[in-house]
């Protein structure tokens, strides 16, 4: 982590909103793509997002190592999700007639049933081919296309050079088109 960010660290540990901003600016993309990675619904990934950082806001004077902020607002991240999958699956049990209504609504919207499945589908095949790629692969490539960063973004967040953020994007959309005409 660069020096930048632990200073920001120790000033929001004290405290100071604008740093704790900051290192919100410096961080929610990788939030997002990690989140997203793991759901594959885009608005659910943005809810889980706000929802960790609130977390971490409230509990940051409570981190030990500051140089570890990343992997520790990435635990809570897993939390937040893994409470999020457990409150789901209890709404599940009693919201069976809601999914009828939701395809009909749809459908009024002019989405017929069949391209909706096809593209859910669609969808649910990329994200599972991308989440078999190496951690290096998949993690640029979220951060690019799901979470739509900038190359000098990624090469922040990730402290790549710009030449090795294109190499990495580079071989791991080799990859995933690989494995998507493969059908893995």
């Amino acid at each position: 982590m660069a020096d930048g960010e632990v200073t920001l660290v120790e000033a929001a540990r004290r405290g100071e909103r604008a740093a704790f901003e900051q290192l919100v600016r410096n961080t929610a993309r990788l939030l997002f793509a990690h989140l997203y990675l793991k759901t594959g619904d885009t608005h659910r990934a943005e809810d889980l997002v706000q929802e960790t950082l609130l977390i971490a806001w409230k509990r940051i004077h409570t981190i030990d190592d500051v140089s570890k902020f990343r992997p520790w607002l990435m635990t809570i991240a897993n939390s937040v999700l893994v409470d999020s999958a457990r409150h789901e699956s209890r709404k599940k049990r009693s919201a069976t007639r809601e999914d009828e209504s939701a395809l009909d609504r749809e459908a009024d919207r002019g989405h017929p049933p069949a391209a909706m499945t096809e593209q859910n589908e669609e969808r649910d095949r990329v994200m599972k081919v991308l989440r078999s790629l190496p951690e290096e692969y998949r993690t640029v490539l979220s951060l690019r296309y799901l979470a739509g960063a900038d190359y000098e973004q990624i090469g922040k967040q990730l402290a790549l050079s710009n030449g090795s953020l294109r190499g990495l994007l580079q071989r791991g959309m080799k990859m995933l088109r690989e494995k998507m005409q493969h059908g893995d």
